[in-house]
């Protein structure tokens, strides 16, 4: 437990980092050096228009991360006076009184808190992921795999023109980083470069990692269950795709594509105003 509430507090730093390295390295490095164009006019130079494209990404991303973490699941044992700790899990696992335990919740051991919808807690943001953030949770996936894809692509045509090498054989970007190593123990790389081309594998991983999530999340959402039901072999009632999708994503999805939004308030609030 006290690996996993130190995980909790680093994951979001190093989170944090990584996105003011890779800002830095697009605005200051990147974009100045690689999308020269004199025959254009400044309005529609290739600079300003990339620049454009991963600042949109960059807010999305941030924005949605900063949301997931302010729209945090709501507490049910509060709500309803369950109690705290340990006898808010006998409750839930139906151990106290059978039959008892609530569908769709789960109590967090390290949010010490009640869920609805729980999904899973998410160390990147410090916060479970259930009915409130889960938009939000998947927004933030989806623009950080583009962010990071934009921030590959710029990154490896950086090193294409700084190294003078060809990125036309696929085998190339595999083979990059041992060539890279020996050439920086020989000498005959800067730190600098050896930096942005560990950056380039690093983008990769997190960009992969977070359209995996986005597509595994889509699919449990069309699906209706949640990380937490499939784990746990829960049996959740069928439902056309169309409402499990605006049951997450609201009628006013559009908007939440363009622009971070605060999620849709929870099914539970709906039914407990009814």
């Amino acid at each position: 437990m006290l690996v996993l509430r130190l995980l909790n507090v680093v994951a979001p730093a190093y989170f944090l980092c990584i996105s003011l390295v890779t800002f830095v390295l697009q605005i200051f490095v990147f974009i100045p050096s690689m999308f020269r164009d004199p025959s254009t006019t400044p309005l529609f130079s290739p600079a300003l228009l990339h620049g454009a494209l991963f600042l949109f990404l960059s807010a999305n991303a941030l924005g949605n991360y900063v949301l997931v973490i302010q729209s945090s699941p709501e507490d049910l044992g509060k709500d309803l006076n369950l109690g705290k700790g340990a006898e808010v899990a006998d409750w839930l696992d139906g151990s106290r009184s059978p039959g008892s335990a609530l569908p769709s919740t789960h109590f967090c051991r390290l949010c010490a808190r009640v869920t609805q919808r729980h999904d899973h807690h998410c160390f990147f943001t410090g916060n479970c992921i259930g009915s409130r953030n889960m938009r939000n949770f998947i927004m933030f996936c989806l623009y950080t795999s583009l962010a990071c894809l934009d921030s590959l692509v710029a990154g490896m045509a950086y090193i294409s023109a700084t190294l003078s090498m060809s990125f036309a054989d696929p085998l190339a970007f595999l083979t990059l980083l041992p060539h890279s190593i020996s050439q920086f123990f020989s000498g005959a790389l800067l730190s600098s470069e050896m930096f942005v081309i560990l950056m380039l594998y690093l983008w990769l991983g997190i960009g992969l990692a977070c359209a995996g999530f986005c597509c595994h999340q889509m699919l449990l959402i069309l699906r209706g269950q949640t990380r937490y039901q499939v784990r746990k072999g829960m049996v959740v009632r069928a439902r056309p795709w169309r409402e499990n999708l605006q049951e997450v994503f609201g009628k006013k999805w559009l908007l939440g594509l363009l622009i971070p939004v605060q999620n849709m308030e929870s099914s539970y609030h709906r039914q407990k105003e009814k």
